[in-house]
């Protein structure tokens, strides 16, 4: 009995161990794909590069590239390779963000902008994750409702692509923040409750959460709070 005890607690000790690996390794690579993210998005405000295209072709790169890395990431996670195109991916991802940013950036105090959407969106991934090691409840039954709130923000988007609505923007804007915001909660549970085993895919999940926080915060305080005087 008391060996069968043992090795209750040992294999629960061996589990923990690996979950925490796993959290270490995510929040890592997290940290070192903010860099080509910046860099990215550095690139494209200096030389301008996305401004060259209309903004329905900025589009259709951004859906055709951001599918394509996810797909080619999803098939080689389990190999350097997929560190190397998660990084190839933010580093993308941040220069298509560099068309918004420079937009904000041409708003008097536009840097001043982005110094607060950075630090609403640190704020925001440190409650969520500090709230998920601490919620016991099972938080998996999120997941079908946070996508469909995803699909949902995402169909909105392209659709307001042709509407040109304001209030429609807003909402979604709004929507998106919401629903990435919980999607980081949910994520960091996953890890922790032995959900998600594979580093490489979880920082993934967090990653496209806190870039879609990031730009809905910019794309708000820019609406809000942009002084073009």
């Amino acid at each position: 009995m008391n060996e069968s005890l043992q090795a209750a607690y040992s294999g629960s000790g061996v589990l923990a161990e690996q979950r925490n690996r796993v959290l270490r390794n995510t929040y890592w690579l997290l940290a070192l794909s903010l860099v080509p993210t910046v860099l990215g998005a550095w690139i494209g405000v200096a030389t301008g590069i996305t401004t060259l295209l209309s903004p329905g072709i900025s589009m259709i790169v951004f859906f055709a590239g951001a599918f394509g890395f996810m797909f080619a990431i999803q098939k080689t996670k389990d190999s350097s390779t997929g560190v190397l195109l998660l990084l190839a991916f933010t580093f993308f991802m941040g220069l298509m963000l560099s068309r918004m940013i420079g937009a904000v950036l041409g708003f008097r105090n536009g840097s001043t902008l982005v110094m607060m959407a950075f630090g609403g969106t640190a704020g925001i991934f440190l409650v969520m994750a500090s709230l998920a090691s601490v919620v016991k409840r099972d938080l998996s039954g999120m997941g079908k409702f946070l996508t469909v709130g995803a699909l949902i923000v995402l169909v909105g988007f392209i659709a307001n692509f042709f509407l040109q609505s304001s209030a429609l923007m807003l909402t979604l804007l709004v929507l998106c923040l919401g629903v990435f915001s919980a999607f980081i909660l949910y994520d960091v549970k996953r890890i922790l409750d032995g959900g998600e085993t594979n580093y490489v895919m979880a920082t993934l999940g967090i990653y496209l959460s806190v870039y879609n926080v990031f730009q809905s915060l910019l794309a708000l305080l820019g609406i809000f709070g942009g002084d073009g005087d």
